[in-house]
């Protein structure tokens, strides 16, 4: 051993020497593990966004609504299971002020009669949209049909390829009607830039 490196381990020994008798044994320098974050499911997100539209639709709170629907698809608004094209599309910066107008619009026709559906928006919230209490919704569907086929087939799907549906659902209230007053609200959703957005809301029941 060369007279240099004896003098570097006798520098070291000291140097220990004297943390251990302070108490204090030097250790190397580990780097603090790297910490990565568990990854969020797409269900995850879509069951977060819905429950956030929900409460946003229970709440009558539409300038909350609009900050939840897609920048530039705009939110469809569909009477009954199956979505149409000629359905009302509305631009999500028109959404904030549909409950203050007075406009009578045609959402389509009534299930059975065939009557025109001719509301305000106002008047369509209170029918087709939350004409109950779907936060308190007794079952909750994520990506599956919960509400009976009746007459009308859902092609939410096939309209909005590519779309996550979340249903609320009640079996019914009137025992006399053996669950054919049955509802439903279907939230859809389309993924853009890595978030999820809504892009239409239907209403379902029994249906002839």
């Amino acid at each position: 051993m060369t007279v240099f490196r004896l003098l570097i381990v006798l520098f070291l020994a000291m140097l220990i020497g004297s943390c251990a008798a302070d108490g204090e044994i030097p250790s190397p320098t580990i780097p603090p593990a790297t910490r990565t974050a568990t990854p969020v499911s797409t269900k995850e997100m879509v069951s977060y966004k819905a429950s956030q539209v929900i409460e946003t639709l229970r709440d009558r709170d539409l300038d909350r609504l609009a900050s939840l629907v897609h920048p530039t698809l705009g939110l469809r608004f569909s009477p009954y299971a199956y979505v149409r094209e000629a359905d009302i599309m509305v631009a999500v910066e028109d959404v904030p002020n549909l409950l203050s107008e007075d406009t009578l619009r045609l959402w389509g026709a009534y299930d059975g009669s065939g009557t025109p559906i001719e509301l305000t928006f106002e008047q369509y919230y209170d029918q087709f949209i939350y004409d109950h209490d779907f936060a308190n919704a007794e079952e909750i569907g994520y990506n599956r049909r919960i509400g009976g086929e009746g007459g009308m087939v859902n092609n939410i799907q096939d309209f909005y390829p590519g779309s996550v549906m979340v249903e609320y659902h009640f079996t019914g209230f009137n025992p006399d009607y053996a669950g054919l007053d049955w509802r439903s609200l279907r939230l859809v959703f389309s993924q853009d830039g890595g978030g999820w957005f809504l892009i239409g809301i239907v209403h379902d029941e029994w249906t002839t």
